[in-house]
């Protein structure tokens, strides 16, 4: 049966989502220690690194910057995911501003994950300032402080929820309103001291030298029905061709490996996944008609955009089309692209690259691959 106008239609089998318990008190523990919430506000009043405009490089792009000279050559720290203003407000502007946020986890000299951190930019003025994710609990009462070690190659901002990508585990959601700052009193790094440490001691906040933190609220859990294969959630972006939007979902996937692209309902009213009773939300599309090696995928006027990345040297790819009958467009976008994001009043793709000193965010034209 065809679904009604507004209706996401059935889910189907095969995957599904499972919704953790909100950590509030977890959250509300360290809000008390920190003096309180500020939200994202204060944050881009705060702005402290400055981005700038570069030349636009591949044959899609209209519009790019980089980051300032730590960021472009960092090998701690690559960027993977990417949302913007457009996706959290229909009205495209955050506090009046035009913004892009970009994810980036923390790789140790082993190539383990050690964390993850979000970027508020202006694209208007292009300063910035970097929000590190962390994860509170409460053990016998104690108030304990972890880095949330997840890829974050996706994330959407829809509402008051910021949404992370986490692969094998599903995905990690955070409300921006508990967005924290660090009191000087209260910072135990203060002084350029324990810059890499992370952790409460006492009354005193270690943060690896950041002084806003973003908590992590709840989790959505990959699961898979028996028989089935669970799901990587590699990335996601906002899909707004029905009303309500939804989240598409997708996979890396080398060789053989699964290439699925999942789409779940937003509900209209809480900007979270349509779920049963029991917490639980299964897509209504999943798809098989990925590409190997996609690093992110977008809806946008009814087609599917997919990047992919042909390592640190050779320019990005986009596909395009639809599940199953997606075009390749070469060198659209420099190398090492990750997740995409569509911004509907520019009709313009936004997607970011990863490798040190040849790390852009890029904006395309979406006409360019009708």
């Amino acid at each position: 049966m065809d679904a009604s106008p507004g209706d996401p239609g059935p889910p189907v089998a095969g995957v599904r989502l499972t919704r953790t318990e909100e950590n509030l008190a977890e959250v509300d523990a360290l809000a008390a220690l920190l003096g309180g919430r500020t939200g994202v506000a204060p944050v881009l009043g705060d702005l402290h690194r400055q981005g700038r405009r570069t030349l636009p490089w591949g044959r899609a792009v209209v519009r790019s910057f980089t980051w300032d000279a730590e960021d472009r050559r960092t090998t701690q720290w690559y960027p993977q995911g990417i949302t913007t203003s457009a996706d959290a407000d229909d009205s495209e502007r955050v506090h009046g501003k035009a913004l892009v946020v970009a994810a980036w986890y923390l790789k140790d000299e082993h190539g383990g994950n050690q964390g993850s951190r979000v970027t508020f930019v202006d694209l208007q003025t292009l300063r910035y300032r970097h929000v590190l994710l962390v994860q509170p609990r409460l053990r016998k009462g104690r108030l304990v402080l972890s880095p949330l070690k997840v890829h974050a190659g996706g994330i959407v901002w829809r509402g008051p929820y910021l949404h992370v990508a986490a692969t094998s585990k599903g995905f990690v959601t955070c409300h921006v309103d508990d967005v924290m700052r660090i009191p000087d009193e209260r910072a135990a790094d203060r002084g350029g001291a324990h810059l890499r440490r992370l952790g409460v001691q006492g009354d005193e906040v270690a943060s690896l030298g950041y002084r806003y933190v973003l908590p992590v609220r709840f989790a959505y859990q990959a699961y898979a029905d028996e028989g089935h294969q669970r799901m990587k959630y590699s990335f996601l972006s906002l899909d707004r061709a029905d009303d309500p939007p939804a989240i598409v979902a997708g996979e890396y996937a080398r060789g053989d490996e699964a290439t699925r692209l999942a789409r779940y309902p937003l509900d209209p009213l809480t900007s979270l996944l349509v779920g049963g009773a029991d917490g639980t939300s299964r897509p209504v599309a999943l798809d098989t008609g990925g590409v190997t090696s996609m690093q992110g995928a977008c809806v946008a006027r009814g087609r599917h955009h997919v990047t992919v990345s042909h390592g640190p040297w050779m320019p990005g790819s986009v596909y395009s089309g639809s599940p199953g009958a997606l075009r390749r467009h070469r060198f659209a976008l420099p190398m090492g692209p990750e997740d995409i994001s569509y911004w509907p009043s520019a009709d313009l793709l936004w997607s970011l690259t990863e490798h040190p000193r040849r790390r852009w965010v890029v904006a395309m034209r979406r006409s360019f691959f009708d």
